[in-house]
């Protein structure tokens, strides 16, 4: 964007606001040069919470791992979750990759922590299969937006369908390339959302997830 107010920009952001980050005068319309599919979702947290605790049912003390360079919105969002879920809240933030570790390190130490909701970021995202190996050995339940993570390790995600984002993205590439005005290009949300569990996590750390929840979950990796 500080780039250029002429070229078109497809966008696909998971951590952002693009109304108040400027961006855009409005979801319906955009009208400028910029355009895309944005999670924006506050209330994903409450979900993922309520998820968690399903699978956790002594969850009342709840570890936040999430970037402090570009999370901030979501931070806030969890916060307000944990909240009226009345889990207390415990604040895990990193920046770089050298901060995973002693993140874990901090929530093992803080032995009333039961879980942790894992925050997203690309950061974040490149570094799954470190976290979800972090919080096993930490004995820590975690679940993140990346529907990835499990396969990477990590107990549970609940999140957007991202492939189904990128194939959006290209139709929104497609339609400019034939004459769509950027401007007139509605920023929309992800509507499908998928939750996967991943049981020999739960079983290494010793969990017992609820029948009702499994059958709930659009995959389970045994």
């Amino acid at each position: 964007m500080r780039a250029t107010r002429t070229i078109p920009i497809v966008g696909i952001d998971l951590e952002s606001d693009p109304v108040a980050s400027g961006w855009a005068e409005s979801l319906a319309r955009p009208g400028g040069n910029f355009t895309g599919l944005f999670l924006d979702l506050p209330e994903l947290s409450g979900k993922q919470i309520e998820l968690l605790k399903e699978a956790v049912p002594t969850l009342s003390y709840l570890g936040v791992l999430w970037d402090s360079a570009i999370g901030e919105l979501q931070f806030r969002a969890a916060q307000t979750a944990a909240r009226t879920a009345g889990v207390t809240l415990y604040s895990l933030p990193i920046e770089s990759p050298e901060d995973f570790k002693g993140a874990f390190d901090r929530a093992a130490r803080e032995r009333v922590i039961h879980g942790v909701v894992v925050l997203s970021s690309p950061l974040i995202l490149e570094q799954r299969s470190q976290i979800a190996e972090w919080a096993l050995k930490a004995r820590l339940p975690t679940i993140s937006l990346f529907t990835l993570f499990p396969g990477s390790g990590g107990l549970m995600a609940y999140g957007p369908n991202l492939p189904d984002m990128y194939k959006h993205a290209a139709v929104y590439v497609d339609r400019i390339l034939k004459g769509t005005k950027v401007a007139d290009l509605p920023i929309e949300r992800p509507t499908r959302f998928e939750l996967v569990i991943n049981l020999r996590t739960a079983r290494a750390l010793r969990l017992d997830v609820p029948p009702t929840l499994l059958a709930r979950a659009d995959e389970v990796i045994e």
